[in-house]
C-alpha cells in the first residue's frame, strides 16, 4: 500500500474504532481505541489458527509492516505530539517544580535503565549491555499516554506539573540515552544511521559522553532558537490561518532539521512548544489567534492519539508468541515498576529535606508513569539480531499492561491517595 491509502486506512480504522468504543466500552477516548484494535487483532490470530488455510493472520501482518510504525513515529508522528502536549505546559508552573522534573528526568532515568538492565540481563540470560538498551528504551514515559490520561485524572495542579513536565523531557533523555548504549551495543550493525545517531558507534566512553551532550544541549538551544524565531515573526502578524501555519512549520519543520543536525529531535519539540506556548501565546498572539491555535493543536494531539493507540494495538502481529518471551515479558512488567518507584522515589526523597510535598506524591507518580508508543518504536527500531524477538514481546507487554492497567486507574488511586492539598 502507498502512503495515501496506509493514511486512509488508519483514520477510517481509528474512527470505527472510536465510535465502538463510545457506543460499548465507554472508556477514554484513546484506551478504548487501543482496546478494540487489540481485540480485532486476537480476534483475526484466533480466525487463523481455527482455519489457517485461510492466512488471515498473515495478510494482517503484511499490512502491519508495511506501516513501519518506528519510522512513522519517531520521524513523522512524535514531534506534533511532543509540541502539541509542551503547547500546554506553563512555564510559570513548570519553573516551580522544575528542580524534581530535572532530577527525575536525569537521575531517575539512569536508575530506571540501570535496574532494568542488570535485572532483565539476570531474568533472560542476556548480554548485559544489550539489556541496558532494553532498559533504556522502557524507562521513558510516554508522553503522549501520560498526557491523554491526565485530561481524564483530575489531579492537583503541582502534580499534573510534575508529571507531564517530567514525562515530556524524560523522554527526550532516554532517547538519547538509547541512542548512546545501542550505539555502543549494536556498534557496526548500521542502527546509528536510522534515526540520526552518529555513526562510529560511540564505542568510548568519551564518545558516549559527547553524543549525549551534542544531542540533549543541541536539541534544546535549536528548539528555543527556532521558538523564538517563530514567535519574533508571529509579533509582526494578526492573521490566525498563517499564525496557525507558523506553528504547524515549527513543529514539522525544527523536527526535522534536529535529524539533519544530530540533535534530539524530541527535546527540540519540547523546548520550542515550551516557549511557543507560554511566551508566544502572552505576547504574539491576539486572543483569537490563541483560540485558533489552541483549538487546532488539541485537534492534531487527539487525532495522532487516536491513530498511534490504534497503531499500538495492531502491532501485536509483530510479537513473538513463545511461552519464554512472555513469562520474560511478565517479569519485566514487576521489574519496570520497580525501576520507576526507584527513579521516583530517589528524587524526592533528595528533595525532602529542603521542600514539602503533598500526599502520595510516589505511588501516584510512580503509577502514573506510562509506558507507551514511543518504547515500541524504538524496540521495534534495533536491528535484526537473536535478542530483538525477546526485547520487542518484552516491551510490547509492559506497554500494553502500562497503558490499560495503569491508565485506567490511575484516576481512581490519585483521588484516593491525593486529597489533601499539596504544600508545594
Amino acid at each position: 500500500m502507498h502512503f495515501l491509502q496506509i493514511t486512509s486506512f488508519l483514520i477510517v480504522m481509528a474512527g470505527v474504532f472510536g465510535a465502538i468504543n463510545y457506543l460499548y466500552l465507554r472508556l477514554p477516548s484513546a484506551i478504548g481505541i487501543l482496546v478494540v484494535a487489540l481485540l480485532a487483532s486476537f480476534a483475526l490470530l484466533g480466525i487463523d489458527f481455527v482455519a489457517p488455510q485461510f492466512g488471515i493472520a498473515d495478510t494482517a501482518r503484511n499490512m502491519v509492516n508495511d506501516i513501519d510504525f518506528s519510522d512513522a513515529l519517531l520521524e513523522g508522528m512524535l514531534g506534533l505530539l511532543l509540541f502539541a502536549g509542551a503547547l500546554h505546559v506553563k512555564l510559570a508552573d513548570l519553573k516551580a517544580q522544575w528542580i524534581p522534573v530535572a532530577l527525575m528526568a536525569t537521575i531517575g532515568i539512569g536508575l530506571s535503565t540501570t535496574i532494568v538492565g542488570f535485572g532483565f540481563s539476570w531474568i533472560t540470560g542476556m548480554p548485559l549491555m544489550i539489556a541496558l538498551v532494553f532498559g533504556a528504551l522502557i524507562s521513558p514515559t510516554d508522553p503522549v499516554a501520560v498526557l491523554g490520561v491526565l485530561r481524564e485524572a483530575n489531579l492537583r495542579k503541582s502534580l499534573e506539573t510534575k508529571i507531564a513536565g517530567e514525562s515530556l523531557f524524560n523522554d527526550g533523555v532516554g532517547y538519547v540515552v538509547f541512542l548512546v548504549l545501542s550505539g555502543i551495543a549494536f556498534a557496526g550493525m548500521g542502527h546509528g544511521d536510522a534515526h540520526g545517531a552518529v555513526d562510529h558507534g560511540a564505542s568510548e566512553l568519551d564518545d558516549a559522553a559527547l553524543l549525549f551532550v551534542q544531542e540533549a544541549v543541541g536539541g534544546a538551544v535549536l528548539g528555543l532558537v527556532l521558538g523564538w524565531i517563530t514567535f519574533r515573526v508571529m509579533r509582526q502578524i494578526d492573521d490566525y490561518p498563517l499564525e496557525v501555519l507558523l506553528t504547524l512549520g515549527l513543529a514539522f519543520g525544527g523536527y526535522e532539521l534536529a535529524v539533519a543536525l544530530h540533535v534530539s529531535a524530541p527535546i527540540m519539540a519540547v523546548c520550542a512548544g515550551l516557549l511557543i506556548g507560554d511566551i508566544g501565546t502572552k505576547h504574539g498572539m491576539s486572543e483569537q489567534t490563541r483560540e485558533y491555535v489552541d483549538a487546532f493543536w488539541k485537534l492534531v494531539d487527539e487525532i495522532l492519539n487516536a491513530v498511534l493507540f490504534l497503531l499500538i494495538g495492531f502491532e501485536v502481529f509483530a510479537v513473538a508468541f513463545d511461552m519464554e518471551y512472555l513469562v520474560s515479558g511478565v517479569l519485566a512488567i514487576g521489574l519496570a515498576l520497580f525501576a520507576r518507584l526507584v527513579a521516583v522515589a530517589v528524587p524526592i526523597l533528595i528533595l525532602k529535606p529542603f521542600r514539602s510535598f503533598g500526599p502520595g506524591v510516589i505511588p501516584i507518580m510512580t503509577w502514573g508513569g506510562l509506558k507507551g508508543g514511543i518504547s515500541v518504536a524504538l524496540a521495534l527500531s534495533l536491528p535484526d539480531n537473536e535478542w530483538k524477538p525477546l526485547i520487542l514481546t518484552a516491551t510490547y507487554i509492559v506497554v500494553i499492561f502500562s497503558i490499560i492497567v495503569q491508565g485506567l486507574t490511575i484516576a481512581p488511586l490519585a483521588g484516593k491517595l491525593g486529597r489533601e492539598p499539596e504544600l508545594m
